[in-house]
Order: structure tokens, then C-alpha cells, then sequence
């Protein structure tokens, strides 16, 4: 059946529902950890804890091929600009560099722990890394140059660049989530699991402006940019997503739910941000049925901060969200092995929001 985004504000009147077709993407065996939209969205990326990440076509879900070689989860990916090559980061303890086009492994990078995150940097001459602690090593930040008019096998297996990121107040060791670079490669941005975001330089590995901001209260799922890195959002274990500006790290919005946000992305085309998470297998059982895990897509207004559609069809949580750059499409992955690719149809790409004041003026 058709999958139902209902009206914008409750107090519209009601319209025609809009109504999408997914297409089931089924090349993962375990759950799906990470799905990413190429620069030009025609390819997409999906990783999962089955060790083999995938690269499909963004206009049908037809699979082109895998990347074959990593023995644990795969945590995250990013894909260069140009969409030649893609980097892959794994809890075997190792980030792989891959040739897009063929699926072969240009090189391994050996780390101490378990590797969280990987993002290309502008111009995709360089990478960062993000690894856990592991036994008496801590969690670390790790920048490789990997320039690309050399050969593969002269890159250097340890970093350029190594932040060991301390433990908090408490003593407590803090892990790091995410990570991506900020506009012209002037910061590192990193994510973490007490809620925390903080700010590296690149070049000294020193925290900039010595202070760190707590956007949340739980652990920080998943960060995401919109294409020009003016504005981010952090989707949280806390039930909320933030909205934050990238130049002052302002806070400007906060989209509440009632269950945890594990990815939330941001409409390029639209006013529009798209929510996806749900409740664990335990808070599953414990709540009274699969049908209380509420495993959908949510969508929100960007503005106004209010929900007006959701988009189900997942049995588990959702993990995983992108929007294609053209953002005539979204895709879906979660803790039940799927990725559904889903199209918006014409009445939803020629909706046009309406403004509450205008809605209320004319009532």
C-alpha cells in the first residue's frame, strides 16, 4: 500500500494525502548502520554491520556493486566529491580507502581501536578519522594525506595528524560519534556521546576556543549539513533534533518526538526536515508491541518546527537517513536489513507551505 504524508498543520483543512511507492533495497544481510547520497546524487552508499558496503543507483535501487574486504561492522562511509573514491570506516579496527568505479581496495589504515567515523576533507587530498579507546589507548582523531595524483601504495599507514580526546569532568572516557570537516578544511567537527560537540584545528590538533557545547543531553546519534555547511542538525538518544547555525554555533530550532532520533537530515529544496529513529528492541517488548516501536520517517517543518507527515514501513528502528541533493527523493535504512528508496510524487514536490499566520488570518 501507499505510504501517506498527511496535511501540513493540524489546523488545515484536509487535502489530498500524498503517496509514494518505495523501492526495497535488499543487499544487506544485518542491520543498516549508514546510507549517503553522492555530491551528485546519482549514486547512493549503504553500509551495515554485515561487513560489506554497497553502491546502487539512485534512479531505479539497481546495485552496481560492493566493496568487499572488512571483517567487522561498518560504521560509516563518505564518498569524494567527484565520487572516485570512497572511504569506509570499521570496528575491525581499520579505514579502507576503495576505487569507486572498480570496488578495489587502494589501502588499509591500521588504527588502535575500533574506527567510528571517517569524512573527506575539501578537495579530498586528506581525511580524518575517529576511533574509541580501546584497552589503554584513547579515543582518537586521526588526519591521513592521501593525495590523489600519487600512488596508493606510497601513502603512509599512520597519520599525519593524531588528537587523543580526553575523558570528561568525571573521568569518564567520552566517545567521539561523528565527524566531518567544516568549510575550507578550517575546523574539525566532532560529535559525542555525552551530548557534546566540540572543534578541532587541523593543523595543531588544539581544541578551538577551549570550550565545548552540550546541544543535548544523551548521546549525539548523527550530525548532518546542508550543502553549503551554513547550517547543521544533531539528532539525539535525548527525543529531539537541533537545528544549529555553523558560523556562531547559534541554536535555532528544536523538533521534539517521543521516542529517540537517530538520523535527521536536511531538505535542500525544501523548508523541510526529515526526522528517523524508534524505540530498541527492548523498549519494544517492554511498551506492548511491534506496533509501539513507531519506526517511521517524520517529516517537519524547518521554520515552524512542526510535524506534518510521516512515512512508514520499517520493522525496526531507523538508523539511517539521506535526501538526495535534487531532493525529488529520500532514502531509508534500518535495524531490519532494509533500505527503502522512496520517490516523492508531484503533490508533494508542487506543495508550497503555508505560513500559521496566513492560515489563522484567513479563518
Amino acid at each position: 500500500k501507499p505510504f501517506n504524508l498527511f496535511p501540513l498543520f493540524q489546523h488545515q483543512q484536509p487535502c489530498n494525502c500524498f503517496k509514494m511507492r518505495p523501492i526495497l533495497l535488499k543487499g544487506h544481510e544485518r542491520s543498516i548502520t549508514v546510507v549517503k547520497y553522492n555530491y551528485d546524487g546519482d549514486l547512493l552508499f549503504t553500509a551495515s554491520k554485515d561487513h560489506i558496503p554497497s553502491m546502487w543507483r539512485a534512479e531505479n535501487g539497481n546495485r552496481i556493486g560492493t566493496f568487499a574486504g572488512h571483517k567487522g561492522t561498518i560504521w560509516d562511509l563518505d564518498v569524494c566529491r567527484f565520487s572516485k573514491r570512497v572511504l569506509t570506516a570499521s570496528a575491525d579496527a581499520t579505514a579502507r580507502l576503495w576505487d569507486c568505479e572498480t570496488g578495489e581496495c587502494l589501502r588499509s589504515f591500521p588504527h588502535r581501536g575500533p574506527v567510528r567515523g571517517a569524512a573527506w576533507a575539501d578537495g579530498s587530498h586528506m581525511f580524518a578519522t575517529i576511533s574509541d579507546p580501546f584497552v589503554d589507548h584513547a579515543a582518537m582523531i586521526s588526519i591521513y594525506d592521501v593525495p590523489e595524483n600519487e600512488d596508493p601504495e606510497d601513502y603512509a599507514d599512520t597519520p599525519r595528524l593524531e588528537i587523543a580526546l580526553p575523558k570528561d569532568a568525571d573521568g569518564k572516557r567520552v566517545n567521539a560519534t561523528n565527524i566531518a570537516w567544516l568549510n575550507v578544511n578550517e575546523a574539525l567537527f566532532v560529535t559525542f556521546d555525552n551530548g557534546a560537540i566540540r572543534l578541532y584545528d587541523p593543523q595543531n590538533g588544539e581544541e578551538i576556543d577551549g570550550e565545548e557545547i552540550f546541544p543535548h543531553e544523551k548521546k549525539i546519534t548523527r550530525v548532518s549539513f546542508n550543502r553549503d555547511k551554513t547550517l547543521f542538525i544533531t539528532s539525539s538518544q535525548d527525543f529531539t533534533a537541533k537545528l544549529y547555525d555553523v558560523v556562531n554555533m547559534k541554536h535555532l530550532k528544536t523538533y521534539k518526538t517521543d521516542r529517540p532520533v537517530n538520523d535527521a537530515v536536511i531538505s535542500e529544496t525544501k523548508d523541510h526536515i526529515l526526522l528517523g529513529g524508534g524505540m530498541d528492541a527492548m523498549g519494544v517488548t517492554t511498551s506492548g508491541g511491534a506496533n509501539s516501536g513507531k519506526f517511521e520517517t517524520r517529516f517537519f517543518h524547518l521554520v515552524y518546527e512542526e510535524e506534518f507527515g510521516s512515512v512508514k514501513g520499517h520493522f525496526g528502528p531507523i538508523n539511517a537517513l539521506a535526501i538526495n541533493p535534487n531532493g525529488r527523493s529520500f532514502a531509508s535504512g534500518a535495524e531490519d536489513g532494509y533500505i527503502r528508496l522512496h520517490f516523492f510524487d508531484k503533490s508533494y514536490l508542487d506543495m508550497k507551505d503555508p505560513v500559521p499566520e496566513d492560515e489563522e488570518t484567513k479563518s
